[in-house]
């Protein structure tokens, strides 16, 4: 049985990661401020006798030390806390900014006092834009003039979030650095400031149509957040290389689906799963800087986690409906 902190805890993802974590018998301290998590989200945790949870922003020390003293020690640090969402890294880049890094400030600096291991989740936007696809831990990072847009809010500030990381590791800490690409499930935030699939599931509830921006040619690797919470676990909890047994600390674990869909696609699975429900389509829109292809090379988390994406496009879609249509 491991104690493990995980700051963004009762987010889409930090909720589901702190039920896996549970269900495998370790202590779970989650922290959250419900800037963006809901405490609906902790429904099924807060169940379980070796969960606590502690409401409070992840950039203050504060919530660290009420979590230790819950835990005692601390083993393992999941960093999921962070500011997403395209409209909010154009409409509140500061907040994006200053949130997405001194959050990581905060958390790898308790884990390094804690002599915790440390897991970051990053993003496949702290590559910026690249025409190198797939996108592997070896790509290199570039972004546009600053000036132009305020997108790189979010993937500036993950780029660095890996820097502080790597300088860590430099120091003699265990820590890793996982990538999801583009998680869905049905806990995502739907509202405009949320994430595509939610949006999409979010219109059909709603009986308006879907917008899917530009021309709908861009594609994406949709990984479901079952998929997604298995690889963070594994990255967490593996001591070394599945495959090797080498340290594991260090290295960068892009969790992505390996299909590939643009996303007038993407609304039209939409359609098709909710049947009858099925709306409008329409084109236009969208973000400057937006990327017109994302894809990851997941090698890496293949030969040392022994992780997989094992949910198809269509299967996870169904499955978030199946929850969303079944909510009252």
């Amino acid at each position: 049985m491991s104690r493990i902190v995980v700051t963004g805890g009762a987010g889409f993802l930090g909720s589901s990661l702190c039920e896996r974590l549970l269900a495998e018998g370790h202590r779970v301290v989650a922290i959250d401020d419900f800037s963006r998590g809901t405490s609906a989200n902790l429904s099924e945790a807060i169940k379980n006798g070796n969960f606590a949870f502690i409401e409070g922003n992840a950039c203050d020390p504060t919530p660290y030390l009420a979590a230790l003293e819950r835990l005692e020690a601390v083993d393992t640090v999941y960093h999921m806390a962070a500011i997403n969402g395209t409209k909010l890294f154009h409409e509140q880049a500061r907040r994006v900014i200053d949130i997405n890094i001194n959050a990581t400030l905060m958390s790898l600096q308790m884990a390094e006092s804690w002599g915790a291991r440390y897991v970051l989740a990053s993003s496949p936007e702290a590559l910026g834009i690249t025409e190198e696809m797939p996108l592997s831990h070896t790509s290199f990072s570039r972004f546009p003039p600053a000036s132009l847009h305020q997108r790189f809010a979010y993937g500036a500030s993950k780029y660095l979030d890996e820097v502080m990381v790597h300088h860590a590791v430099g120091q003699g800490m265990d820590a890793r650095i996982v990538r999801p690409f583009n998680g869905y499930g049905p806990r995502l935030i739907g509202t405009d400031e949320g994430q595509v699939v939610a949006m999409m599931f979010s219109a059909v509830l709603n009986s308006e149509s879907i917008n899917v921006h530009g021309d709908g040619q861009q594609t994406r690797s949709f990984t479901h957040v079952d998929d997604l919470v298995d690889g963070f676990v594994r990255a967490g909890t593996l001591d070394g290389s599945h495959s090797t047994g080498e340290p594991l600390a260090g290295l960068t674990f892009n969790l992505a689906n390996d299909e590939e869909i643009n996303m007038l696609d993407l609304a039209q699975h939409v359609n098709e799963i909710v049947g009858s429900l099925a709306v409008e389509l329409t084109l236009g829109g969208g973000y400057h800087g937006d990327s017109r292809r994302r894809t990851g090379d997941t090698s890496p988390a293949v030969t040392h986690l022994g992780w997989s994406p094992s949910v198809t496009i269509h299967e996870g879609l169904r499955r978030v409906w199946k929850a969303l249509h079944s909510q009252p």
